[in-house]
């Protein structure tokens, strides 16, 4: 269990810390010398069961808050200590201030100093001091925290205070399981013989000697070469513990305080992040879309601007949900707790959870977003996952969900049973039903307003009908419409299955002469002047009926009066998918080669499969597109 102090400078945490475990937190020569903390402090004490405490001792400076901060995040108990001969104090407010928000709901409060009280006065004055602390804690969720008197000079009290977080310690909740590895480095260093450390606190997961984590914000990879838990040496590290993690790939200069090192598959670097927001209930105004604040999140301090989402102002006390938009990137994850502070970071203004780290720019105040980040806010995550694949009608993308809830595999994202999963999509079967419906309908429409045609493509569908879908859930309810036999495919073209454009009583008669003519070409087939003449028909009337089956699917325009019958463009579609060159792609010289057919005529083909979609250029070479099902190609 991880342990923070809070309190006024000069209460005694320091003090008192060393009476507990006797380990001096002040580690540098100007706190020694001036008797303050300037940075942040560690101890521990390991007791005969087995049981750990790790203490984050913090400056109690109000120049120092931002440093009180970064060790504050990811502590399980607050250890609030108020002197008894100052009692409350401005620092003693704001430690408590960052405390609550940041979501601690444990804490114990050390009335320091009593020694210093005369015998006489005591009991009086520490019924008062208790008075006022009570007093500070009632409207905070750390009320009715149990008050021990102490003196770290004398050792009375400590032996008790020393047993209660113990204790504590031997009750503490179980921690969400099935989690990957995250931890907030809040120090950075290098030993000789050793390497590059970071300190920090194991927000999830395990982590073991010779794994390979990810540094956030960045893409660098780290190897772990050596761990000490809780200041043990040890082969493994667990949420909820201090940690020292040696790491191999990465130089002492490239690490800094308010970095990550994590699993690599959730490793995510975020500007701009959904959050419920709260604002302390001592705030003098209310708060307003368009403040800038500082974000201290994790280990981090970055300057934000706040844009609240469903209302116009928040009053002091309340929640609203809100986006941050970052002036730098950041490691976030759904159910971090962040303190934010106004813009000259000279008060504590409000505390923030975040719901969803992957925020959009658009749409982000619409009733369906709304909803959305009300399913984020959920706290167990088989509802709240439930909540999110029902409140979104196209689907969920499940890689990401995993990423934002720390889930290394998106299959452990636990999907109700009505959840179809489509590649990287899950969506419910209501909604692909729904969709599937949509797109009948929108073809229905088309097939009104063009009864000569035989149907939009797939991509000209896609606008019409979903345009915002996954490409993955587009295919699977097109191909699934075809496997009920409600969506015909022909050729490039989709049309339900009562609907074909239709030819005139002419057209049809020329058709049953040109499409012959057209197969028997091959490869090379006839232009339209030539059809003509062999025909005996108009080359006008040629092109009209050319451009009828075109539209029916059984022919195509590869350039102007040239026409190719589907058969032999599936001949040739598959040529193309076997001449492909791994990565390098589709050459147009072992096309040529591989049909028999000019330089020109076979750079006219490839163009022509760009065109349809089947194909797309990049540069000079052609590769594939993968999610076409033209021609019979499959991804």
């Amino acid at each position: 269990m991880i342990i923070g102090t809070a309190g006024h400078i000069d209460h005694g945490k320091t003090t008192l810390v060393r009476a507990l475990t006797g380990v001096d937190t002040d580690r540098l020569p100007e706190e020694k010398r001036r008797g303050i903390s300037i940075e942040l402090g560690y101890a521990y004490l390991h007791a005969p069961d087995g049981v750990s405490l790790g203490f984050v001792d913090v400056p109690g400076h109000e120049r120092l808050l931002h440093t009180m901060l970064a060790g504050a995040t990811g502590i399980d108990h607050a250890l609030l200590v108020v002197a008894a001969d100052d009692g409350v104090m401005p620092q003693t407010r704001e430690h408590l201030a960052v405390v609550a928000l940041l979501g601690v709901r444990e804490a114990t409060v050390a009335i320091t100093k009593i020694d210093r009280i005369d015998e006489a006065l005591r009991e009086a004055r520490l019924a008062e001091v208790r008075a006022g602390i009570a007093a500070l804690l009632a409207p905070t969720p750390l009320a009715g925290a149990p008050m021990l008197a102490v003196s770290a000079t004398t050792g009375e009290g400590i032996d008790a205070l020393r047993e209660r977080l113990l204790e504590v310690a031997r009750q503490e909740h179980a921690r969400e399981e099935g989690l990957a590895f995250r931890l907030a480095v809040d120090r950075s260093f290098s030993l000789s013989g050793v390497g590059t450390v970071v300190t920090g606190t194991v927000f999830s997961g395990t982590v073991r000697i010779g794994d390979e984590l990810r540094v956030v914000p960045g893409n660098r990879t780290v190897r772990v070469r050596g761990i000490h838990a809780q200041n043990q040496q040890a082969e493994s590290a667990h949420a909820g513990q201090r940690c020292a993690l040696a790491l191999a790939g990465v130089a002492k200069d490239e690490m800094h305080r308010g970095d990550w090192v994590c699993t690599p598959g959730i490793a995510l670097s975020t500007d701009r992040i959904d959050v419920l927001l709260t604002l302390w209930p001592d705030e003098a105004r209310p708060l307003r879309s368009g403040t800038t604040v500082h974000a201290h999140l994790g280990a981090s301090d970055v300057m934000a601007s706040l844009a609240l989402l469903d209302r116009d102002a928040l009053a002091p006390g309340e929640t609203a949900l809100a986006q941050l938009v970052l002036k730098e990137a950041v490691g976030a994850w759904h159910g971090d707790r962040g303190v934010l502070r106004d813009a000259s970071a000279t008060r504590t203004v409000a505390g923030v959870r975040v719901l969803d780290p992957f925020a959009p720019v658009r749409y982000r105040r619409t009733p369906e977003r709304l909803r959305t980040l009300a399913a984020w806010a959920i706290e167990d995550r088989t509802a709240r996952v439930a909540a999110l694949l029902h409140n979104a009608p196209l689907g969920m993308d499940t890689a990401r969900t995993a990423q934002a809830l720390s889930l290394s595999d998106e299959a452990a994202v636990p999907l109700p049973g009505d959840a179809v999963r489509i590649e990287h999509t899950a969506i419910a079967q209501s909604h692909l039903d729904a969709l599937e419906e949509q797109i009948a309908g929108r073809l229905a429409d088309f097939h009104r307003t063009a009864p000569d045609e035989v149907g939009p493509d797939a991509r000209r569908l896609k606008r019409l009908a979903g345009p915002r879908a996954d490409d993955s859930l587009w295919r699977h309810a097109l191909d699934d419409l075809v496997a009920r036999g409600a969506l015909v495919r022909s050729g490039t073209w989709l049309h339900l299955p009562d609907h074909a454009a239709r030819l005139n009583e002419a057209e049809q008669k020329l058709a049953q002469k040109l499409l012959p003519k057209l197969a028997d070409g091959g490869f090379d087939p006839p232009w339209v002047r030539d059809l003509a003449k062999d025909c005996a028909a108009s080359e006008p009337m040629v092109r009209q009926t050319l451009a009828s089956l075109a539209r029916r699917g059984e022919a195509f325009q590869v350039v102007k009066d040239l026409y190719y019958p589907l058969a032999t463009v599936e001949r040739l579609a598959i040529i193309a998918r076997d001449c492909l060159d791994g990565p390098e792609g589709l050459q147009a010289a072992s096309f040529r080669d591989a049909t028999g057919l000019g330089r020109k005529r076979a750079i006219q083909l490839l163009e022509f499969f760009d065109r349809v979609g089947y194909t797309r250029r990049v540069k000079d070479t052609h590769l594939l597109r993968p999610d076409t099902s033209l021609f019979g190609a499959r991804p």
